[in-house]
């Protein structure tokens, strides 16, 4: 289950929406919502008698005497009247208020018993629901006469339903109900609440109990000894265990319980994910559960095309506290010598049927540890904290190590088994999440049960989290380049647009003239134009190469120039709208720049011979980009520089992303790197280039840098290397230092700098700033080189 990316969605639904939309007369209850509204109960294939109507409190406790639920048509009338359901009593800070409502013929399972009882019949698919303080009925029959009317507390109207919250909720159905994703009301239904399974629960906290039908079962029964359960797609009743974990925030609600009882087979697992969707379940830690539901298989998102693996899970679940307080089931403990040295089987094909080897793969042993507990002492970071609040750590400290602490990523044939994500199931404001960077531990003990993300594969869903022990690493600087050097580097500045805060632009600017000490040229990748992302047509970008430039020499650096080249609309890929582009920032001071016209986005460059020596035809110039290689990618720009009389050739270059390629802990083994195709496209269209000017002048001094987007042993960068045309910088570094980039907690290689053999005395440097921090301007870490031309 992605609970983050779940939750992740949902919320940036929720701002989209309320940042485009009107706002209503009324504010958003700031107390007591709606928290769940459902009118199929007793129809046709309902499994729930009765329709119901759930309160929750965002704040305290909250008295409910004198207060209503009220409900009108979806469509209403001149006629259509308000029904009347009144309250008693209160709803608890935390907990859920039940009002249960008509009662139809269809359905075998009652709610439990309700906090109030109405008899209204509400729609299944379409109506409007208000909490109104007072039991008067309403007289609105539009949404704006609603929204002025400060006796409603909060209103939902689902479905086609005409008085609503700014959009209406979607439609729910007979087996469907609509519910708040989380307790913060934005005045806006479609943002708020989302269609599931209905999960009503009362004041004290239960449940619709009983057995749903279905066959025994134990929590071993339904991991089985594949990925997938063999009970999938069926009903389950009776299935006992201990809660271990408990998920009570955002949209993707649960708790997660292990059998205190397990079997002799290592396969299977003895935990398993209970799901509620955004209901939060009314069980606690050691509560003793019988649980009755659905065996499903989630996937976020299609099952028949998704590239990832699923997570067994119960749903529609209903359950039964025996006990509370019971003592938890121990949980596996992870050394290093838990997890097995090989990742994955690979057949070939779909591995979701082959029989776990949990003693042979390590994604084995984490699917058969599925909705366990482990715990993971003193965990090394290898993968700084982000903003979706994870952090990658290993289990095996002594797997390829970088000297700064991470995990350094070697080949297709040899991944690092001892990489883990962690998440927190612990709500922030009790311990907000650890920022930590590359090289911290998490002292102590770091334990949770086990989930599959498609974001970062096998993940920690943290109960407890350990300490932040500081690694020590510190931002790099590199040395200064002597007079007779000519220093040349390249940087992805992430997306940077005229639009972005002024301390990106200072965090950046310090990087270029503190930690690389001001280099003579630098190539820039993601330099996007003047309005960014989600532009208008707009795809000039001197004001943000102007703010970058400023900020450069506030920052204490030189004056630089700029030389770009401006794309055609959305067609160079990266975000939409935010036309993202290589340029060069160079020092006029130390090196001149031979401006020959011409160069355009559609207009190549070519190589000329003048007097037995090369030169460009445009310069700046494009590189064939009118090549089906570049659709919808970054067009390399060639430039022509001059140093201490020497000519240079610099060449700026951003392949295509490794978007759409089959992730490495997926379900399709050995995963399908599609991406590759079309960068090695672009490596051939690059040597080329770099062919010519060879041709026309074998020691042509020529250095090809940017973001490839690949390793350096990958295709592309081979076709670029054959032959010694080029050599590629960072083969030159010892293996624990070659990487400038950390994905899913690998250190790696996606950056480069190669060179002409002319260029014969290189000292090439990595200049670790961004990529193993919490905190970067940048995700990528730049690079630079110094020599002395030789002629």
């Amino acid at each position: 289950m992605t609970t983050t990316r779940r939750i992740g969605v949902l919320a940036a639904t929720a701002l989209a929406a309320s940042a485009v939309a009107a706002a209503p007369a009324s504010a958003a209850s700031a107390d007591v919502v709606i928290a769940e509204v459902y009118g199929g109960g007793g129809n046709s294939g309902a499994t729930l008698t009765s329709d119901f109507i759930e309160l929750a409190t965002a704040g305290g406790t909250v008295g409910l005497d004198g207060w209503s639920v009220q409900y009108l048509p979806g469509s209403p009338s001149a006629s259509s009247r308000w029904q009347v359901t009144p309250l008693t009593g209160s709803v608890a800070a935390g907990g859920r208020y039940l009002v249960a409502e008509a009662t139809g013929s269809g359905g075998t399972v009652p709610l439990p018993a309700a906090d109030a009882t109405g008899s209204i019949a509400m729609a299944a698919t379409s109506g409007t629901v208000a909490l109104v303080h007072g039991t008067t009925p309403l007289t609105c029959l539009t949404a704006p006469d609603c929204a002025a009317d400060p006796r409603i507390r909060d209103l939902v109207g689902y479905g086609s339903a005409a008085v609503r919250e700014r959009n209406p909720a979607p439609a729910p159905g007979n087996t469907t109900s609509v519910a708040r994703a989380a307790l913060t009301d934005t005045d806006d239904n479609a943002a708020d609440f989302a269609t599931g399974a209905p999960t009503p629960v009362n004041g004290r906290g239960q449940t619709s109990g009983g057995d749903a039908g279905g066959a025994p079962a134990r929590i071993h029964d339904v991991q089985g000894t594949t990925r997938i359960s063999p009970l999938a797609g069926t009903k389950v009743t009776g299935v006992t265990g201990i809660v271990t974990a408990v998920r009570a925030f955002g949209s993707a609600r649960g708790f997660c319980m292990t059998d205190p009882r397990p079997d002799n087979d290592p396969r299977t697992s003895e935990g398993v994910l209970v799901f509620t969707g955004s209901a939060t379940p009314a069980v606690a830690v050691g509560d003793a559960v019988t649980v009755s539901g659905t065996v499903t298989e989630y996937y976020p998102d299609s099952p028949a095309t998704s590239v990832h693996q699923s997570t067994t899970e119960i749903t529609g679940a209903r359950w039964t506290v025996q006990s509370t307080g019971n003592t938890l089931p121990a949980p596996t403990v992870i050394t290093p010598d838990t997890v097995p040295g090989a990742l994955v089987p690979q057949p070939g094909g779909n591995i979701e049927n082959l029989p776990l080897e949990p003693a042979k793969y390590a994604l084995d042993f984490w699917e058969a540890h599925e909705g366990e507990v482990v715990t993971v002492p003193d965990a090394r970071v290898v993968g700084p904290s982000t903003s979706y609040h994870e952090v990658y750590v290993t289990t095996k400290p002594a797997e390829n190590p970088t000297g700064r602490g991470g995990t350094v990523y070697t080949g297709y044939d040899s991944p690092n088994t001892g990489v883990l994500k962690v998440e927190s199931l612990i709500p922030f404001a009790q311990h907000p999440f650890p920022q930590a960077n590359t090289g911290d531990t998490l002292t102590g003990l770091t334990s949770g049960p086990i989930e599959y993300d498609s974001y970062g594969g096998y993940t920690v869903q943290a109960t407890a989290l350990g300490e932040v022990k500081d690694g020590g690493i510190q931002r790099e600087v590199t040395r200064k380049q002597s007079p007779s050097e000519l220093a040349v580097a390249t940087y992805n500045v992430e997306n940077l647009s005229a639009v972005d805060d002024q301390a990106k632009f200072d965090q950046l600017a310090h990087a270029v003239v503190d930690n690389l000490a001001a280099p003579d040229i630098v190539t820039l990748e993601e330099i996007q134009d003047n309005n960014g992302a989600g532009g208008d047509g707009v795809v000039a970008a001197d004001e943000t190469l102007k703010r970058f430039t400023d900020a450069i020499v506030a920052a204490g650096g030189p004056r630089y120039e700029w030389r770009q080249i401006d794309p055609q609309d959305r067609t160079d890929g990266g975000e939409p709208g935010g036309n993202i582009r290589v340029g060069f920032l160079f020092n006029p001071n130390r090196v001149s720049f031979v401006d020959r016209p011409g160069g355009d986005a559609t207009t190549p460059v070519s190589v000329v011979a003048d007097h037995g020596r090369p030169r460009l035809s445009v310069s700046p110039g494009r590189i064939d980009p009118g090549n089906p290689a570049w659709t919808n990618s970054r067009k390399p720009l060639a430039g022509e520089f001059v140093f201490h009389g020497h000519t240079v050739f610099v060449i700026a270059n951003h392949f295509n992303s490794k978007g759409g390629d089959q992730p490495v802990h997926g379900r399709y083994q050995p995963p399908t790197r599609g991406s590759e195709v079309q960068r090695g496209q672009q490596a051939r269209v690059l040597r080329g280039f770099v062919d010519q000017l060879l041709a026309a002048d074998p020691w042509a001094d020529v250095v090809v840098a940017g973001d490839l987007n690949d390793y350096q042993f990958s295709p592309a960068l081979r076709t670029l290397t054959a032959g010694g045309a080029l050599t590629d910088q960072i083969d030159r570094l010892p293996a624990g230092e070659r990487y400038s980039y950390v994905y899913e907690g690998n250190s790696q290689v996606l950056d480069h700098i190669l060179t002409s053999p002319a260029l014969a005395r290189v000292d090439y440097d990595v200049v670790h700033i961004n990529a193993e921090f919490a905190e970067q301007a940048s995700d990528h870490d730049p690079q630079i080189i110094r020599y002395r031309p030789a002629r």
